[in-house]
């Protein structure tokens, strides 16, 4: 192949969106592969072509806990909170063809952006349903969903790194269970470092809601020396803990999940979170998350 005829390699794309300004970097190393950030935060890694290759660690717990849900190959009925590139809804759509999946993003313009650069094809040979992508506010979008419509439940919401307040409260988890099945599954992915404060008292808010709760972390974070992500997992149900624990041990960094008694322990005497009481997830430290132009 000449020079000539070489394809040109992908460039950066910027573009002001409603909350921010939205950049697309290409991964050098993966033809199809792109990191979003939102003010220089990143915010989702996609592979258009490998959609079962999950970057971030935080999303790969996300992707433990959507494979125990429910048996292999199963479909199912999914709502998430928060867009982005939709890195799991699509990792969705190729392990559980026929999922019927609703992602509700508050930046319609961003949705326009990932939906012209990155466009996902959940439809295949016309067997599967399609991704509804929304332009809603999460808790807004949350209240009009019908009882008992969901088998899982994905709370992954950042106005740029911040957890908004509305969205940490125990009436919106409340409104979380109401939507979910009984076998349902919440997840809800967080930020926080030393103290773990806020990690504490998300734990307590879930807690007053679901009678079975986890947190997967990785050990430094859980130990306070540095910030990063917390997934929570909640349900009215057990879940197979073992085996995620299993799983998550495995990874590339591996992560803790910690239960029971241990849960307890690191909740303290945090108090749940109430729309009364309710403030922000703490700015992440400076450097935490960022990307350099």
């Amino acid at each position: 192949m000449t020079a000539e005829s070489a394809p040109e390699e992908p460039r950066p794309i910027e573009r002001t969106v409603d909350l921010g300004t939205a950049r697309l970097l290409p991964d050098i190393d993966r033809p199809r592969a792109w990191l979003l950030t939102m003010d220089d935060a990143p915010q989702s890694y996609v592979d258009v072509d490998s959609p079962m290759h999950l970057e971030f660690e935080y999303v790969q717990r996300l992707a433990h806990a959507a494979d125990l849900a429910a048996p292999p190959g199963r479909p199912l009925d999914a709502l998430h909170l928060g867009g982005g590139a939709l890195t799991l809804p699509r990792y969705l759509a190729a392990t559980r063809p026929g999922s019927r999946q609703r992602v509700v993003e508050l930046d319609a313009a961003l949705i326009d952006l990932v939906r012209e650069q990155l466009p996902w094809t959940p439809a295949r040979g016309g067997a599967e349903v399609p991704i509804d992508v929304e332009a809603a506010d999460a808790r807004a979008a949350l209240a009009a969903t019908p009882d008992g419509s969901a088998d899982l439940l994905v709370a992954d919401v950042f106005g740029g790194s911040r957890i908004p307040a509305h969205l940490t409260s125990v009436e919106f988890v409340r409104e979380a269970a109401r939507v979910l099945r009984a076998d349902g599954l919440y997840a809800a992915n967080l930020a926080d470092g030393a103290p773990l404060d806020f990690a504490r008292s998300q734990l307590a808010t879930v807690a007053a809601v679901f009678p079975e709760v986890c947190l997967v972390a990785e050990p430094s974070v859980l130990r306070g020396r540095r910030y990063g992500n917390l997934v929570i997992l909640a349900g009215r149900q057990p879940f197979p803990v073992a085996e995620l624990a299993r799983r998550t041990a495995a990874d590339a960094f591996p992560a803790r999940v910690v239960h029971g008694d241990r849960l307890a322990l690191l909740r303290g005497r945090a108090q749940p979170v109430t729309d009364a009481t309710a403030a922000p997830s703490p700015a992440p430290p400076d450097g935490a998350f960022s990307v350099g132009s």
